[in-house]
């Protein structure tokens, strides 16, 4: 791309070119047709013996002379002078490949005007059969200069097999050649008959008035007919998935669409009307209204045909931007700024917003307008209040929909831009990046006496960190639903699990009671999960004070779907603390009690892409604005109607779609699962980053309000890409296990590259909450880790992952003497360095794994010399 570009501001993104080209168009397509009713009614005037129709035909000659040649004229030179300007790249290869079939088309235009100027001036002195044959001249140059220029503009929207032979014949008389013929040819002859009806009920009267309205309307109704069914034809050679992305999941050419549709009966039904006798004024009014419904029914037609080759200019050859396919990779690397430095300002050379609008003209002008009617990129971009939203969309364009193209330019250069429309055209006030101040947790140890205690009570959370979508209203991803455990064990020389007699309690600290959040999520739970609850009560009946449930196989107690939420009456908190406490059931005495936090969080950024404020000042919570937005995108993309559903009182749990293991749910089948469609998608737009990625949905950032990743593996350097992958990685690990149950998944996965490994056949399938990160990848024998990745290598089955995992007795649960996931031992929490280390603290008074450094007395009393748990634990 080498050319200055014509910004045009308010009147970009094609407004200009459209205007100049419809009126263009129309004139021209009325020239093509004019000649067959020049001719037609200077035979029936002359069969009539009718002077009057005679001068009618006259007057009908000169006024089509001064529009087409004069005013069809000019907008054809303002067209060269627009697309030059505007699309120059384009213009220059059609100009330079073509020369030889504009030269030819050029001529039969010279000859159309030399022809209508014998024509108007032979009247009265031409026999009427040379005069009438001129008017046929008229229409055959007129055709062959619509026959040329329609290979021409048809080769834009499907060059065939051209992209490969490159052969000048294939280029022409490519797929859409002949319908198009057929289709402009009966589009003339409909718009000729128009304006046959307009000058006819000008300039006629009486029932030589009645006699060319019919005359012409017969004609309208035939050639609209005809125009219609070649317009099917036109239609149903355009390559389906072009189809579906332009005409069904874009709702401004499918309005458009819609137009041409209902405007065909509409001409029709209209033209019925002059077969009846209507009286001067009317008819004059009528033929002004099917002038106007001429020009929106081409209108509309001219606007399907250019939207139908989005996101290209020349169809898989040339984007919309002026840059050639081959091309883009080169641009990538180099930048667009380095092809166009020749005419930039030097001076301005550092200046970020002046660069940014540089490549906001060279990207984005030839589509956008700024503040005007046309895709509007003031309007499109007004959610993004930063520039990492925008990159993410500039990153994942072009990728899974088609209609725009990828953005061409550096990684620097997309956030020039980004940076531009943010802050150079919304005027947006750049964020600060203050650290949130959170505020403290207390931290109290229960009691334990290593030489008085009886028992030990082991309790935890079975996910390191659970999310929560609290746009309840709108959209529910995951409910408020944590699980927890607990495991009695009686202390001596051979401790024993204790399950009989006794019964588990739990209760959430005070302020997590009954939250305004809880509630709100009570009153739409029956909508979502088809059941009614009580207030305070989760999905499975537990609620955040009560007893659990004893698994007689494991011995360990649970209480799952428990519905506590971040939100205390102190404020945002996503660590609250349960206290969990084994009682006697006969005495109702207490024998052991301890503490665990539950996990949960609404640091879910989907504000950061959506736009919209955190519901939180905390920065947590998903707003209203924000959660609209998500189903607003999701409508759009898929032809759903979510967000008018939601607003009527029918809000959507994303698992009544999509199948979720976790939450158990089947959706439908032939969807792919909630985790593969999720990751899969976001993979194409945030493609590149490393963990950052993944805290832009989880909220795993130091920076954030919850700091999940706090465990040990934090402290030593991983990150979510040691164990997971990058984020292409790891959606392509989801995505490939769908695509081998046979899901339509390839559009997700055609543009990630593995990025931990060198092909996309290494990675390991694996189906979401089963298959995960195998602890023994690393700590092989249970030492010291070999290595720190831990992608790639899954778990085979339910048993082997680590939340289930037992120790090599079958009696303890990994979890319980390691921690939780994100949150092993020794832990540092944001809120209180050791609020995950309760129970290492509580029982061994240091913050490693239960019983670590030699530590058996826990338990068992008395220095252990056999490693009767797992081998190489016995070690300081």
């Amino acid at each position: 791309m080498t050319y200055p570009v014509w910004e045009l501001g308010f009147a970009g993104g094609g407004l200009l070119i459209a205007l100049i080209g419809i009126f263009h168009v129309y004139i021209a397509h009325f020239a093509v047709g004019g000649g067959v009713f020049l001719a037609l009614t200077e035979k029936k005037a002359i069969a009539l013996n009718s002077p009057s129709l005679l001068e009618y035909t006259r007057k009908h000659a000169l006024f089509f002379l001064l529009l087409t040649m004069v005013a069809g004229g000019v907008t054809g030179v303002g067209i060269w002078f627009t697309i030059s300007l505007l699309q120059p790249a384009a213009t220059s290869f059609l100009i330079h490949h073509f020369v030889f079939f504009w030269a030819t088309e050029w001529v039969f235009f010279l000859a159309e005007i030399i022809v209508l100027l014998l024509y108007y001036y032979g009247f009265k002195k031409l026999d009427s059969q040379k005069h009438i044959l001129l008017a046929w001249f008229y229409f055959l140059f007129a055709w062959a200069s619509l026959f040329f220029i329609s290979g021409i503009i048809d080769f834009m929207l499907t060059p065939g097999k051209w992209l490969q032979s490159k052969n000048l014949w294939d280029g022409f008389f490519n797929p859409s050649f002949w319908p198009s013929i057929f289709f402009r040819t009966f589009l003339a002859l409909s718009i000729a008959s128009i304006f046959g009806l307009v000058t006819a009920s000008f300039k006629l009267k009486n029932e030589e008035r009645v006699r060319m309205s019919r005359y012409y309307a017969k004609y309208i109704v035939f050639f609209t007919i005809l125009t219609f069914l070649a317009g099917v034809w036109y239609y149903n050679i355009l390559d389906q998935g072009l189809k579906n992305y332009i005409f069904k999941l874009t709702p401004y050419y499918k309005n458009i669409l819609d137009w041409f549709f209902y405007l065909t009966p509409l001409i029709i039904i209209v033209s019925c009307f002059y077969f009846s006798r209507l009286n001067g004024s009317f008819q004059k009014t009528l033929s002004l209204i099917m002038l106007i419904l001429g020009i929106i029914y081409i209108g509309s037609f001219e606007f399907l045909r250019e939207g139908a080759r989005k996101p290209f200019i020349i169809y898989d050859y040339m984007y919309s931007n002026g840059i050639k396919v081959q091309d883009l990779e080169e641009v990538n690397k180099t930048g667009i700024l380095a092809l166009n430095s020749y005419w930039l300002d030097k001076d301005r050379a550092n200046n970020n917003l002046y660069l940014g609008k540089e490549i906001f003209k060279l990207e984005c002008s030839s589509c956008h307008s700024r503040g005007g009617p046309l895709r509007d990129i003031l309007k499109l971009t007004q959610k993004y209040d930063n520039p990492f939203g925008l990159v993410s969309q500039l990153t994942g364009q072009g990728k899974i929909l088609k209609y725009m193209p990828p953005f061409s330019g550096t990684e620097r250069e997309k956030k020039l831009l980004a940076e531009y429309i943010i802050y150079g055209l919304q005027k947006k006030e750049k964020e600060i990046g203050e650290k949130l101040e959170l505020k403290p947790v207390e931290l109290s140890l229960p009691p334990f006496a290593e030489d008085q205690s009886e028992y030990v009570l082991l309790a935890w959370n079975n996910l390191g960190m659970h999310c929560i979508s609290d746009s309840w209203p709108y959209w529910v991803l995951l409910p408020p639903a944590n699980d927890l455990f607990a495991l009695v064990i009686k202390r001596g020389e051979l401790p024993e699990v204790v399950t009989e007699g006794i019964e588990v309690v739990y209760e959430v600290e005070e302020g997590f009671r009954h939250p305004e959040e809880e509630v709100e999520f009570w009153q739409v739970a029956p909508k979502l999960f088809g059941k009614k609850l009580a207030p305070g009560e989760g999905l499975s009946g537990n609620r955040v004070v009560g007893k659990m449930k004893l698994e007689e196989e494991t011995g360990i107690f649970g209480a799952d779907l428990i519905p506590v939420v971040p939100y205390s009456k102190k404020g945002f908190n996503p660590y609250p603390q349960f206290t969990i406490k084994a009682v006697d059931k006969e005495s109702g005495k207490i024998l052991a009690t301890t503490k665990v936090i539950a996990p949960t969080s609404t640091e879910m950024g989907c504000k950061n892409c959506h736009g919209g404020p955190w519901r939180k000042k905390e920065g947590a919570g998903i707003s209203e604005e924000t959660a609209q937005d998500v189903l607003r995108v999701h409508d759009r993309i898929n032809n759903t109607t979510l967000l008018k559903e939601a607003k009527e009182g029918r809000p959507v749990l994303c698992q009544s779609c999509h199948p979720d293991p976790v939450l158990k749910a089947k959706g439908k089948p032939h969807l792919p699962n909630l985790p593969a469609a999720i990751h899969g998608w976001h993979a194409n737009y945030l493609s590149g980053r490393g963990s950052e990625a993944c805290f832009q949905c989880h909220p795993a950032s130091l920076a954030g309000s919850t700091g999940c990743l706090r465990g040990i593996h934090a402290a030593r350097g991983l990150d979510c890409t040691s164990c997971h992958g990058y984020l292409e990685d790891h959606a392509l690990s989801l995505l490939r296990f769908e695509k081998s149950k046979g899901k339509a998944v390839e559009k997700l996965m055609l543009n990630l590259k593995p990025r931990k490994v060198d092909s996309l056949e290494k990675i390991k399938p694996r189906e979401p909450w089963l298959n995960e990160p195998d602890c023994f990848t690393c700590h092989q024998n249970y030492e010291k880790p070999v290595k720190k990745e831990g992608f790639n290598a899954w778990t085979k089955n339910a048993q082997a992952l680590y939340r289930h995992s037992f120790d090599e007795s079958g009696v303890l649960p990994c979890i319980g003497c390691h921690g939780s996931p994100h949150a092993i031992y020794p832990a540092k929490n944001i809120y209180e360095q050791d609020l995950d280390n309760i129970q290492p603290l509580q029982y061994q008074k240091n913050r490693r794994a239960i019983g670590a450094g030699l530590n058996c007395k826990v338990c068992h009393l008395i220095d252990m010399e056999d490693e009767m748990h797992h081998v190489n634990m016995l070690r300081p």
